[in-house]
């Protein structure tokens, strides 16, 4: 009876220690979206986007600690006066309460809310690159407010809290619904009211490349992206203790992993047959697709299928951006093609593997995130932009943002806007 207690505990011990490290990867994903969208936007604008990445962790992680947590699994914070403040002020699982449960306990309550909260703060992430060049700060911090508070944790207990998206057999194993598509929809919602880049469209529906500053960076936040996709996809397996959970966890990463390269590739071979170029940007944004596409489901398909899906969606991402700017929906970093149209995607493909999808099931999860992440989303933007303003004055925008909304620039030697 000692040795299997003391199996238990250090079962308890190692899949804690897993969750951690897996959530610290997702964390680190904060700095891939900071890389990519930093260098993806123009110079003049780089400090602003800058800030607002590593505002949006902090705002994230605190307002998730408030009441976030709590909304979202309701059942964790029973005995709690205020949604979430259970889990803090009572202490963790102790080592009776692991032994009693017959290994159903096993791993740390504040593990799991760490795993959590670098999830929600990823979901903001997403927002921060669509309406990147042109919209406040503090607009956009007072968005994130609402967003990591209230509209995830509300649409992520649905299906993670066991909600009724989950009773009714919607499948997204870690988020291409409850996390890209609800952060590329809040994004939408956002754009629609923000409107576009002074200068990106024409009167006659032409469109005007604005070219990012810095691709060296865009390629090293892609890289990191892909890294912390490890622990997005892998922690998401909650276990890796024993043989069975050990192997699954070896199949996301690699799942994950072939599908990012699937996508990179269709992306790269249809932008040199669309454009007779190897466009980076396209290709960047297709393996973040691929990721995107098996992460609702990395671990029923084979590594060649995960590479099929991950295709897939570079071929959508592809045609997805060039649908955006046709439909005049500004958007500097592909946010809303890669998170939106491919974490659709990634949502139908769950049916090609798990025989327990439902395609009605798929559909109708779609559309409840789509439907009250973009009306709440709506109704907050408005009352921003009708209170403090949402987008800054075309002076700004012009001169770049990074002098008017933050007093510094990111390349004081190569962009002189404060004497502009």
């Amino acid at each position: 009876m000692e040795n299997l207690n003391k199996v238990v505990e250090l079962s308890y011990a190692l899949d804690t220690f897993y969750f951690l490290m897996t959530g610290a990867l997702v964390m680190w994903m904060g700095a891939g979206f900071a890389m990519l969208e930093a260098g993806l936007v123009r110079a003049k604008n780089t400090t602003e986007i800058l800030t607002k990445n590593i505002a949006l962790f902090a705002i994230a992680c605190t307002m998730y600690l408030l009441c976030g947590y709590g909304i979202m699994y309701p059942s964790e914070a029973v005995n709690s006066v205020w949604p979430g403040i259970s889990f803090l002020i009572s202490p963790d699982h102790t080592v009776e309460e692991v032994l009693a449960s017959n290994g159903e306990t096993y791993y740390s309550g504040l593990a799991d809310f760490f795993f959590q909260v670098v999830f929600v703060a990823t979901a903001m992430s997403i927002v921060s690159g669509a309406v990147a060049e042109r919209m406040k700060l503090w607009a956009f911090l007072l968005f994130a407010v609402v967003m990591t508070g209230f509209i995830y944790p509300i649409q992520g207990y649905w299906k993670w809290g066991k909600g009724f998206l989950d009773a009714l057999g919607f499948l997204d194993f870690a988020g291409s619904g409850v996390v890209h598509l609800c952060g590329a929809t809040a994004a939408l919602a956002g754009v629609i009211l923000l409107g576009a880049r002074k200068g990106k469209y024409g009167p006659n529906g032409e469109v005007s490349p604005i070219p990012g500053s810095n691709l060296p960076l865009a390629t090293l936040g892609t890289f990191i992206l892909w890294m912390g996709w490890f622990g997005f996809n892998g922690g998401s397996e909650l276990k890796v203790s024993d043989v069975g959970e050990a192997n699954s966890v070896a199949m996301v990463f690699v799942n994950t992993n072939a599908a990012a390269a699937g996508g990179l590739i269709a992306a790269m071979v249809v932008s040199q047959l669309k454009f007779g170029k190897a466009d980076l940007s396209m290709i960047l944004n297709g393996a973040l697709a691929g990721l995107v596409a098996i992460t609702a489901e990395p671990l029923t398909p084979t590594p060649l299928v995960a590479t099929l899906i991950g295709a897939v969606g570079g071929v959508l991402v592809f045609f997805a951006i060039i649908f955006m700017d046709k439909v005049k929906l500004d958007d500097p970093v592909g946010a809303l093609s890669v998170h939106g149209v491919v974490g659709m995607w990634g949502l139908l493909a769950v049916c090609i593997t798990n025989p327990d999808a439902k395609l009605s099931a798929q559909l109708i999860g779609i559309a409840c995130i789509f439907g009250f992440v973009f009306v709440t989303s709506m109704l907050t933007w408005f009352v921003i932009k009708s209170t403090i303003g949402i987008r800054v004055s075309e002076e700004d925008e012009y001169h770049g943002v990074d002098f008017s909304e933050c007093g510094m620039e990111a390349y004081p030697e190569f962009t002189d806007t404060s004497k502009g």
